[in-house]
Formats: C-alpha cells, structure tokens, sequence
C-alpha cells in the first residue's frame, strides 16, 4: 500500500515540476534590417510601408510613433525594446530608441570584416 501512495505522489509531483513555457514575442517585430532603411525626410506613409503600423500611436501627438517588442524567453526575464520616431510636417526627423540606423561608417567596418573573413583560397580565384 505504502509504495501505490508513494508511487502516485512521485507521479503527480513529476507532472507539475516541468512546466513548458513557450517563446514569446509580443508587439511590433522590429529589426536592425528595417530601421536601417529609416531616413530623414521620409512621409510617415513611407516609414509605414517600412516598419508597419506603429503600436502605440498617441491620440494627442499624431507625429510621435512608437514600436515596443517584447521577447520572453522561458525562465529569463522578458527583453523589451522601443523605437520612438518622431515626424515633423508628416515626415521623419529623428529617431529614438533600442534601434538605431548604422551610419556609414558602420557599414564601412563591417564589409571590412567581411573582407578579412575570406580564406585566402577565394581571393586567388576572385582575382585571378
């Protein structure tokens, strides 16, 4: 008797100990990709067609967007991020937030990078 009692305690004690909890993305999806295409002077139907609808649009401030994302990872705390941009005559003059545009130095470093990471092989081929 004393081993069926202990048998379904260790049964349903094993049940509740693992707890699946899925990924979860929240809010708007928002990537380095897509801010990279913001510029300066674009109409907010241009940025629209870029970044999507914005998440939280204030009733009061119609040129102030903002985007949050949220990703929660099983037992880790949740990671939030925000990108507010802000619009002046109905187009883009600055952004705000987690998210930045690279500039072109950025970019100039990293295809520098790349660079560096062909093997020496590739370079013959590609020169030769």
């Amino acid at each position: 008797m004393l081993r069926i009692v202990l048998l379904l305690a260790l049964t349903l004690l094993n049940g509740c100990a693992l707890i699946y909890k899925m990924d979860m993305r929240q809010g708007n999806i928002v990537d380095q990709k897509m801010v990279d295409q913001l510029k300066p002077g674009m109409t907010m139907r241009q940025v629209e067609l870029v970044m999507g609808t914005p998440q939280v649009a204030s009733p009061f401030n119609q040129e102030r967007w903002e985007y949050v994302t949220s990703n929660s990872h099983r037992r880790k705390k949740p990671e939030i991020k925000a990108l507010t941009l802000h619009f002046e005559s109905g187009t883009l003059s600055k952004i705000e937030g987690d998210w930045l545009p690279k500039s072109g130095d950025d970019l100039l470093e990293e295809s520098k990078d790349l660079q560096r990471n062909i093997p020496e092989d590739n370079r013959k081929i590609k020169n030769g």
